[in-house]
């Protein structure tokens, strides 16, 4: 999927100012936007290889899997990592794979440590079946560890981040909103998780603010995720939000597209919209330049993933290792 039309940056406007036939819209979106997350949550029927290459190219590992979660590496930024249904990887710009994990776990709730580039943090489940709890790795993704089995566990946390106001603290999502004020040591039950909950984001400013995405709208808590209130977005469904330490919010509205604003004032501007009725699942931004991101991507007409690139701060994107 190539898409290179140039869409302007252009204020937001509110779904509520767009009528009764932008709600029923709304109410469609959200239904079929809960049916992609279902099914990209149940691996889409997909297995684990039975002889795991090493090496593949990108649209030999989509073909296979899901992504789950991706990043930038901050020490070679023209490296993405992708943490997936079937094990974690790292992708050049020349759209190659390269298996990084010593086995083939479903690594959910991927998140980088934002401050020690060796450091990640997941969850999901093992590849023999059940939860894995909080995992962490200190090598750059290659072994993970349980360093936790959180509140209720073993967790499985589908919506997992860490605060980039203080990196002690991490909030996951599983039976409800849990936080831990020690690393992922230790996991405390904070209250009910927003309904139709689908992503999470922890602030770059105060470590009690929040965001969720969910199928009503984007929520901001103010209180550390125990109380929320509806974001400036109006209620369209928000398949994603994503957090930079340099106070960017990033956030896929669904027919809208994807919206930027800064911290404190969330001032949304739209980048663009040329991502041909998919959906952005999640987003990482190259730290040495905020122009340049990736989007994994979901199409529930196709029920197919696809990891976009755009040098031009989301006005223009093509497939990663296209040339």
């Amino acid at each position: 999927m190539t898409t290179r039309a140039a869409n302007k940056t252009r204020a937001v406007v509110p779904s509520a100012r767009l009528g009764k036939r932008n709600k029923r819209g709304s109410i469609w979106g959200a239904a079929v936007l809960f049916s992609a997350v279902v099914i990209t949550g149940a691996a889409l029927g997909f297995g684990s290889w039975s002889q795991t290459p090493s090496r593949m190219p990108l649209s030999t590992l989509l073909s296979s899997t899901h992504v789950h979660g991706i990043a930038v590496d901050p020490k070679e930024p023209q490296r993405l990592y992708l943490a997936t249904h079937t094990g974690f990887f790292a992708v050049g710009r020349d759209g190659v794979a390269t298996r990084l994990s010593d086995n083939q776990n479903d690594y959910m709730g991927f998140t980088p440590h934002p401050a020690d580039p060796t450091v990640f943090f997941a969850s999901g489940h093992p590849s023999t079946g059940g939860n894995l709890g909080f995992m962490t790795s200190t090598d750059g993704g290659k072994s993970w560890q349980q360093l936790a089995k959180g509140a209720s566990g073993p967790v499985d946390f589908h919506q997992m981040d860490v605060s980039k106001a203080d990196p002690a603290v991490i909030y996951g999502v599983y039976s409800g909103l849990q936080v831990s004020r020690d690393g992922g040591r230790s996991w405390t039950m904070t209250g009910p998780a927003p309904a139709g909950i689908i992503d999470l984001a922890a602030s770059a400013k105060d470590v009690n603010t929040l965001y969720a995405a969910t199928q009503t709208g984007l929520l901001v808590s103010h209180a550390g995720g125990k109380s929320w209130q509806p974001s400036n977005l109006g209620e369209q469904p928000v398949s994603m939000v994503k957090t930079t330490s340099a106070g960017d919010v990033y956030a896929f509205v669904v027919g809208t597209g994807l919206v930027h604003a800064t911290e404190p004032s969330l001032s949304w501007n739209t980048l663009g919209n040329s991502f041909r009725g998919a959906y952005v699942l999640h987003l990482a931004v190259d730290p040495s330049s905020k122009d340049r991101l990736y989007a994994a991507t979901f199409d529930p007409a196709t029920h197919r993933g696809d990891v976009l690139a755009t040098a031009d701060a989301g006005r223009t994107w093509s497939p990663l290792g296209a040339r």
